[in-house]
């Protein structure tokens, strides 16, 4: 049976290999000693809440990404628990994200009307799947139009659109692919398509 230490431990590295960084790099940014954060590491040190809100922090994580059990394969997300971003034009859901060689980032989209997304980190990719309703979608020079059952991948990396086509609201399913963050800088990128710190707009 894990003990807290082993999981704080096992979360720690995990999350720093995912973001290339060094022990040393991201003993700096959380302000803590690298002797310290390796004994977090190993499972051997008793790190205080400020230490694991100060790594947190580093990482671009909540606390209790550090502290939690990783979660079970399954995942279910009620929908009558759904909440809904508001953005121009469209509202959105997060579905979920996973983070690996990079983000893997799940949403559902309303859209009404039309809205612009500013460019996501280089590398960035969209894939769309419409379940209903007819959409104009993809970079602003290169839109397509697209109905039930259409699918399309683009680059997320360059200014984008959706646009509701017929006057009625239409759903849309999107992943968006974040690449891996360059070793040594750090942290992560913001949501693409929530409320965090990425694009305005998805």
């Amino acid at each position: 049976m894990s003990t807290g230490n082993d999981v704080v431990a096992r979360n720690l590295r995990v999350l720093r290999e995912q973001r290339g960084l060094s022990l040393a790099e991201l003993a700096r940014q959380a302000g803590l000693s690298k002797q310290n954060l390796s004994k977090v590491e190993q499972g051997t040190g008793n790190p205080t809440v400020e230490t694991l809100f100060a790594v947190a922090v580093a990482l671009g994580v909540p606390v209790t990404r550090l502290v939690a059990e990783r979660e079970q394969v399954m995942t279910v997300r009620p929908g009558d628990e759904a909440v809904w971003q508001r953005h121009e034009g469209y509202e959105s859901r997060s579905l979920d994200h996973v983070y690996g060689s990079g983000v893997i980032e799940n949403y559902i989209l309303r859209v009404r009307g039309e809205g612009r997304s500013a460019p996501h980190p280089v590398g960035t990719l969209e894939h769309l799947y419409v379940i209903s309703g007819r959409v104009r979608v993809g970079p602003e020079d290169a839109p397509v139009e697209l109905g039930a059952g259409d699918f399309v991948r683009f680059p997320g990396d360059r200014p984008h659109l959706y646009a509701s086509l017929e006057g009625r609201e239409s759903v849309v399913h999107v992943v968006v692919s974040v690449p891996r963050v360059q070793p040594g800088t750090g942290g992560v990128r913001g949501r693409t398509h929530g409320s965090g710190r990425g694009a305005p707009a998805p």
